[in-house]
């Protein structure tokens, strides 16, 4: 098994998925129990996931995210949808504007690293209309949809991309 350094250095956006291997019920179970396990602002987990692998309900996944065809490939689509209510109810307006959408963004981020963990590939789609979304989905107004993650065994192997050195993005104060 990898340690959590080779997970993380592994995890890459993969657009293309073996249609002839379904993601097995425990492994998905595995990786909805990683993602619940994810930090969250006073402990409220202020999101919900929805498990898509119907689909009809993909296609209008595809139409809502600008006709990305590969989300319909995949053979699961997970989505993060901020919980502003639950969250409004400890912290007010920070609650709801803020700490909702981290708690689901942070779930949808651990979601990544338990499926690299478990064998299977991500994508993650932040592009899309929040509107379609809701419909397709029936979503109640408290739920802010704020991630999309395609989920399944990889077909591709993706090319590395450009990443900045980390002396661009941190900055010391202090003692180090």
């Amino acid at each position: 098994m990898w340690d959590f350094f080779e997970t993380v250095r592994h995890r890459h956006s993969v657009r293309k998925y073996r249609s002839d291997l379904p993601v097995e019920r425990d492994k998905l179970h595995a990786i909805l129990e990683v993602a619940c396990s994810a930090p969250s602002a006073g402990d409220l987990q202020s999101y919900r996931i929805v498990v898509v692998t119907d689909a009809g309900t993909q296609q209008a996944l595809v139409q809502a995210a600008g006709n990305q065809a590969f989300i319909a490939e995949a053979p699961v689509n997970l989505v993060f949808c901020a919980d502003a209510q639950r969250a409004a109810e400890q912290y007010g307006t920070r609650g709801a504007d803020l700490f909702s959408t981290q708690d689901a963004t942070i779930a949808a981020s651990y979601t990544q690293l338990a499926a690299v963990a478990a064998g299977l590939a991500t994508a993650w789609v932040g592009s899309f209309n929040e509107e379609k979304i809701r419909n397709a989905l029936e979503l109640a107004d408290s739920l802010r949809p704020v991630a999309l993650i395609c989920l399944g065994y990889p077909a591709e192997t993706p090319q590395l991309t450009h990443r900045r050195p980390i002396s661009e993005m941190v900055t010391y104060y202090g003692k180090s």
